[in-house]
């Protein structure tokens, strides 16, 4: 049997396992073993001690420091409050607009997303802040809890981006670039989600019915509370790009600002501040995991040639480079059925990637190709966390929402889906669109 042939053999058990819920992680460490053992003809020894020399590696990799960091900037900005500073800022701006409430809270999403990195906390912490707001200025459950399910993806989509940090770990990317790189889509999302909830309320204004009109001078207030906020996230943008700071050292920077603001504004106390770190301990601890399971597997695919081998075979296959790229993004959403964002970034990049780099698009050099697949393949992994039936957005939301059927909430996100799908068609035909701010600012 040839090492293609295991290789695949082994996918094809790995999203088995996946199919029935096991770990990704534990999927991941027994099919690498699984590979490995076979190819070599069961020597344990080699596997013991290849598996010695990839943990070794990857917990001593200094650019993984940022991934605990960022989700410490996170965890404050959660158990701080920032939340609610943001969601107040942006209700006082447009809550008296029909609709307002839900653009308001997608408007915070997006700015809480600025300085979390997880869409999963985005959607749960902004999900208690406006959620209840939202059903007391009678918007429909729908509505609400759509929304927030699919804001909630920002959380990811603006940067900083721990799935980002992955891939740019994976390909030996530049995480500034990518971060820069993500802006833009980022922005064309949020605006689009804000297109949508403006479309439901026109069609049928009953499900976001207009609020009252916030005082000047308290809208103003509202707007100069959040200024710290900003400035921590073009901090950390500009920090990374500019050259001043390396990934490592801006997060360290952001995540101590965050800390400050939430003590300073928040209110965060004794609590607060060990639940943060609490939350940031599992976080990491689950992440390191997954990644040291990702790393065995991939060790072994290449030991297969798996990877290479297809990319060879696509390369020479004749297939239009579009036609490839567009049945890797299927299938990102088909496997956004069976797991999460993270583990489809650690899963695939591996092996897509050379694909990828093997075809023309366009005419765009290789450093270009590679962040706008990294955006790309952002984009699409996104929409698993919000599509049926496994989204987990929409279970965070649904938790919250106890009176909203799940079946309300799927068939509330599906306007936001479409809009999901038209910016990724649009990122795919006009690559400018992730890559012109990395070209000005370079």
């Amino acid at each position: 049997m040839s090492g293609t042939t295991v290789g695949l053999i082994g996918f094809a058990v790995l999203l088995a396992m996946l199919a029935v819920r096991v770990h990704i992680a534990v999927a991941m460490f027994l099919t690498g073993s699984g590979i490995y053992l076979v190819i070599n003809a069961g020597m344990m020894d080699g596997l013991l001690y290849t598996l010695n020399n990839l943990v070794y590696a990857r917990v001593s990799n200094y650019d993984l420091a940022v991934i605990p960091l960022f989700i410490l900037m996170g965890q404050f900005a959660t158990h701080g409050g920032l939340s609610k500073a943001l969601f107040k800022a942006a209700g006082a701006l447009i809550g008296h607009w029909r609709g307002g409430l839900a653009m308001a809270a997608t408007a915070a999403c997006a700015a809480f997303g600025a300085i979390c990195g997880s869409s999963l906390a985005t959607a749960a912490t902004m999900g208690q802040v406006a959620l209840p707001e939202l059903r007391a200025h009678g918007y429909s459950g729908r509505l609400a809890t759509a929304t927030l399910a699919a804001s909630g993806t920002l959380g990811i989509m603006i940067p900083p981006s721990v799935p980002l940090v992955i891939y740019a770990v994976l390909t030996q990317e530049s995480i500034g670039k990518l971060f820069v790189a993500a802006v833009v889509p980022g922005i064309l999302a949020a605006l689009g989600y804000l297109l949508v909830i403006a479309i439901i309320v026109r069609r049928d204004p009953s499900a976001g019915p207009a609020g009252e009109k916030t005082p000047f001078a308290e809208m103003i207030r509202a707007q100069i509370n959040i200024i710290p906020v900003l400035l921590v996230f073009l901090v950390v943008i500009v920090g990374i790009y500019g050259g001043w700071a390396n990934p490592t050292e801006a997060a360290s920077i952001g995540a101590a600002a965050c800390g400050v603001l939430a003590v300073v504004t928040g209110g965060m106390r004794s609590k607060g501040f060990l639940d943060s770190i609490y939350g940031t301990a599992h976080a990491t601890g689950m992440i390191f995991m997954v990644l040291i399971g990702a790393d065995l597997l991939n060790a072994s695919l290449a030991l297969s040639q798996m990877p290479g081998e297809l990319a060879h075979w696509v390369k020479d296959s004749g297939l239009p480079p579009l036609l490839v790229l567009l049945s890797i993004l299927l299938i990102y959403i088909l496997l956004g059925c069976v797991m999460d964002s993270l583990a489809m970034i650690l899963l695939t990049i591996p092996i897509f990637y050379p694909m990828i780099m093997g075809l023309d698009f366009f005419g765009m050099p290789v450093e270009d190709k590679s962040v706008w697949f990294g955006i790309l393949a952002l984009m699409v992994v996104e929409i698993g966390l919000v599509h049926p039936p496994v989204g987990m957005n929409l279970y965070v939301i649904n938790k919250l929402a106890k009176d909203v059927p799940m079946k309300e909430t799927a068939i509330g996100v599906m306007p936001f889906l479409a809009s999901d799908f038209l910016r990724i068609i649009l990122l795919v035909f006009v690559p400018g669109l992730s890559l012109a701010l990395v070209h000005w600012l370079g």
